[in-house]
């Protein structure tokens, strides 16, 4: 086992990792940028070292300082926890050229896994069943007849892109070309990347996905599934291990689906593949994810066992130690993710946190970094924090995370402990009868939409005045990086928060945290 690592990131996985270290007696190394000089994961590492500016692209995106840090501290290994760095093949390889252990799989399956469209064809060639769609990028000029052969309604993805962003969908021909351009102009601004392709849409579909861990010895086991449906614009807002809504022959079919894939690439480490699962319970490769995912900690919950320690094991070269039927299911655990944003406009906030009441309890797990005075940036991808519950089944489980998210109290900047609160509450979530599109049914309904004079009585006069002061800057900020103007500085990477339409630029997470979903 390593003696010390060094963790490429920051926030609440950088602590979480930090946590399972301490256990292991291994010595780690964090790194931040200057926005993040008090941050919880500086002072709870080993040693700590400024990487840079506060923006990503000069500091935890600045691969090449970031293996100096490492070289310097003497640091065996570098887990890259998720977002950031985390999927990126070049700092895969560029570790290993130095001596230094990357805790994640191969960079060549990384890199494969990252391009959708040869995702799509390995898919195929190893006999998992992937939604109609087309496998070469789709030019302008063939937009038109490639979709009028799909069909509608459909799916305009990025093929280099992850974290929701650069998803769009299409109703009908008539949006087809607008919808085009401004997917494309996205893609490249968050990921220096034009390429797009088509797949048709799968309506109320479920958003399952299957966790694997693999040694570099061959041996590979899955830990179970988590649905993760509960989404708004891509992004997973509440996830849960197991799904129930699957029978036992749909369960059996997709863990061999998933482990059959893995096999199939030469995966190692841990890894999801993702599925999108009808109700009469057809299942559809969707992508996978080469990295520890933020939903990991459900299935934590129900297996008993620490998905970071098994990276660690096996990244060290040690055998993984596990067979499929020594891993055993328990209970039923829940997850919600905590933004800073409004809960009916989905507007991010951002602030300094004067006060935070955390819920404590038994069965609940909080992954966080939160604290006074703790900083809200938009350098950053937003999520404050995690909060998870146990259960011996789902209700009780479902129960538990609600009161939490009662106890939760944080002032400085609004939150969306509200809106998770009314998902948890929402008869078809209740009946496990969601899907991808109950976020938008839930708020498209009118008793669940509150107007202006309802929010501003909820917020009081001074909180209302300086949300508007923040929103009316955002606004102010978003404009003036219009894609309509040119960047300031050709060579300069975007702002994590350029893109295309102002809402979206509003919503859309960093590019730096490729792949939050």
């Amino acid at each position: 086992m390593f003696n010390k690592i060094l963790i490429a990131n920051r926030g609440e996985i950088a602590c979480r990792i930090i946590r399972t270290c301490k256990d292991l007696g291994i010595k780690t190394v964090a790194i931040y940028s200057e926005a993040d000089r008090n941050s919880l994961h500086v002072t709870t590492a080993d040693e700590a070292y400024l990487v840079g500016p506060a923006e990503p692209q000069e500091s935890y995106l600045n691969l090449n300082k970031i293996i100096d840090i490492a070289k310097h501290s003497k640091a065996e290994a570098i887990h890259p926890g998720y977002g950031f760095l985390s999927e990126n093949p070049l700092f895969a390889r560029q570790c290993e050229e130095h001596g230094i252990r990357f805790i994640g799989p191969k960079a060549d399956v990384m890199e494969k896994m990252g391009d959708k469209i040869k995702a799509r064809k390995l898919a195929k060639k190893a006999g998992l069943p992937v939604l109609p769609g087309t496998d070469e990028p789709v030019e302008d000029d063939q937009a038109i007849n490639r979709a009028w052969t799909l069909g509608f309604p459909l799916m305009v993805k990025s093929a280099d892109g992850g974290g929701g962003i650069g998803i769009h969908q299409v109703e009908t021909m008539d949006d087809l070309l607008p919808i085009v351009d401004r997917t494309r102009r996205v893609a490249n601004h968050a990921f220096s990347s034009t390429r797009l392709f088509f797949e048709r849409h799968l309506k109320d579909a479920s958003h399952i996905e299957v966790q694997l861990i693999g040694d570099e010895l061959g041996n590979l086991v899955h830990l179970f599934d988590r649905d993760c449906s509960i989404q708004r614009r891509h992004q997973k807002l509440v996830e849960e291990a197991p799904s129930v809504k699957l029978t036992p022959a749909v369960r059996k079919k997709l863990y061999k689906l998933a482990v059959k894939f893995g096999k199939f690439i030469g995966y190692t480490n841990a890894g999801t593949v993702e599925f999108l699962v009808t109700s009469q319970g057809q299942i559809y490769f969707l992508e996978m994810n080469t990295r520890l995912q933020v939903e990991h900690g459900v299935t934590e919950l129900v297996t008993g066992l620490d998905i970071v320690e098994l990276q660690l094991k096996v990244a060290a070269g040690e055998p993984l130690g596990l067979l499929q039927n020594d891993i055993n299911l328990k209970g039923h655990a829940i997850q919600a993710r905590v933004y800073p944003e409004d809960p009916v406009t989905f507007m991010p906030d951002s602030g300094k946190i004067t006060d935070v009441n955390l819920p404590c309890g038994e069965n609940l797990r909080l992954d966080t970094a939160l604290g006074n005075n703790y900083e809200v940036t938009l350098h950053y991808e937003p999520l404050l924090g995690k909060i998870l519950s146990w259960g011996s089944n789902r209700e009780e489980a479902t129960n538990r995370l609600e009161n939490a998210l009662l106890e939760l109290r944080i002032k400085g900047v609004t939150c969306n402990a509200e809106l998770l609160r009314r998902i948890l509450k929402y008869p078809e979530f209740i009946k496990s009868a969601h899907h991808t599109g109950t976020l938008a049914q839930l708020l498209n309904e009118p008793q669940n939409q509150r107007n202006t004079g309802d929010l501003n009585q909820t917020m009081g006069h001074q909180d209302k005045e300086k949300s508007n002061a923040k929103i009316a800057a955002a606004i102010g900020t978003a404009l003036a990086l219009s894609l309509k103007s040119p960047l300031p500085n050709a060579s300069r990477p975007p702002s994590p928060w350029r893109a295309h339409g102002l809402r979206e630029q509003m919503l859309s997470h960093s590019i730096g945290s490729r792949g939050w979903r």
